[in-house]
Parts: structure tokens; sequence; C-alpha cells
């Protein structure tokens, strides 16, 4: 693999790491030509497990016999691309974790259908926005049993770098995609549909007609406003966590973890 010595942010090639918004990046006009940021050995090393596509490496020069020995090995010939600490900080906008980040190839995006094809247990993630929110439901999802995660599009991307970094990886393990149609779309597949929401006609989380269902979406709204009310209004079942001391409701990442475990 090609070891390239930076001492410049004008350096050719280093403009995935650099100058291209997380919009460019994903390349919405060319989706084969999207391209994601992977940060740090774990995530990258979960990413190559599943089978994502390298493209190039970006590390501190300490962690090229260190951090990033194992990573440069497996990632065959792509160009790494290397320097101090101080001038890689400036580069990308932050100090890198562990020192080591992958631009890697975009996969196809794939159908509702296929993704949830063999799935008992999905999650429609909509509207939520903030980047920690959706790794950390990625990552709840994964630990705790749930099959596919769809998303609105006025969701965040789960390849955002930072929700792939506070996913751990997750957001590589467990299927996803975009969902273009209404949330009842998802009755055609075989699903109920179960919003988390607080209204006078919600349930409790252990409802036991909930488990029973044999497939279920469960549906988590944004951090602020909740769900839209036709969605709830939609929806098979609409479900409350219980709460004590006159707390209102949880964020939406704690929720969701909650409602996985209880339903999964």
């Amino acid at each position: 693999m090609p070891i390239i010595e930076i001492n410049s942010l004008e350096h050719p090639g280093v403009e995935v790491f650099s100058t291209l918004t997380e919009a460019q990046l994903r390349n919405r006009v060319e989706p084969d030509k999207g391209i994601f940021i992977a940060e740090s050995p774990k995530v990258i090393n979960v990413a190559l497990n599943m089978g994502w596509e390298p493209l190039a490496l970006l590390c501190e020069r300490k962690h090229i016999e260190g951090d990033a020995k194992s990573i440069i090995q497996r990632c065959g010939d792509i160009p790494v691309y290397t320097g101090n600490r101080d001038l890689l900080a400036t580069l990308t906008g932050y100090t890198l974790t562990r020192g080591v980040l992958c631009a890697m190839r975009r996969p196809h995006e794939k159908a509702v259908e296929e993704v949830c094809c063999d799935a008992r247990r999905v999650v429609v993630i909509d509207g939520v926005v903030d980047t920690t929110n959706i790794g950390a439901i990625f990552r709840s999802a994964a630990a705790l049993g749930i099959d596919a995660v769809l998303l609105t599009r006025s969701s965040c991307d789960p390849l955002n770098r930072r929700a792939v970094r506070v996913s751990m990886g997750s957001v590589f393990l467990v299927p996803w995609t975009w969902l273009d149609g209404s949330i009842s779309s998802l009755h055609r597949l075989g699903f109920k549909t179960a919003a988390m929401a607080l209204t006078d006609q919600s349930v409790s989380i252990d409802h036991p007609a909930l488990k029973a269902e044999p497939r279920l979406a469960i549906i988590m709204g944004t951090e602020g406003d909740g769900l839209p009310h036709e969605t709830i209004a939609e929806a098979d079942y609409v479900v409350r966590i219980p709460m004590s001391h006159d707390v209102d409701s949880l964020n939406v990442a704690a929720a969701a973890a909650v409602a996985f475990w209880e339903l999964r």
C-alpha cells in the first residue's frame, strides 16, 4: 500500500477528508460515487468485516505501526495519507479518534422489501436529525435484537461520520434503508405499527398484544415534537413508556432502547 506523507492541507487526494461536506460525500446526484468516513480502528474493522469497500486511509504517522497497522494490512492497495497530529486536526477540523480515518464506498440503496424480508421487529426513525441519537438508536437496535431500521428522508443520514462513530459500527451490522412511502405502507409487508407517543389512547409498552404480534414496526419520532399527528392516527397501536416523578418523556435514543428491549 502506498504511504503518502502530506505536509499541506492542499495535498491532492485528501479533500475527501477535509473540504467535502457530508452532503457532497453522500452525492445524491451520482449515488454510485457516494463516500462516507469511518473513524477509529474498531469501527473500521466492523465495516471491513461486513464487506464494505475502503477507498483511502488517513492516520497519524505514529499509528502506521500502531493502531492502524492491521487496518492498513487489511485494506490492500489503497492510498494511506499520513502526517503529524496537528496538521491532520487542522485538515479534518477535529482531533482524530485514535488517529485513523477511512473513506469508504457507500453501498447501493436497498428496497424496503429486501431489508424487511425476514424481519419480525423493525424500527422506523421518523424525522430524527441529531447524529448522536441516530448512532445510539442503531447501537441499541443491534444489541437488542431489532432486525432492520427504516428512516424517513427527514432523518439524519446513518453514515454521517459522527453517527457512525457513536453507533460503534452498528450501522454496518443492522440492515437499513430509507422509507419513501407512508408508514402505513408497511401493512402490505405484514407489519402492525406501534407509534411511541403519549396520548389518551396509548397502551403501556408491556401490553401483551404487542409482544404477540408476529411482525411489528416500532415508530420513533423527532427529538422535540415527537411523531406527527397523522402518523399517530394511522398507527395500529400508540404506545407509552410508564414514567415516574412526573417525568413526561425520555430522550428518543433512551426511549428506543427501552422499546427494543420490551418489544423484541
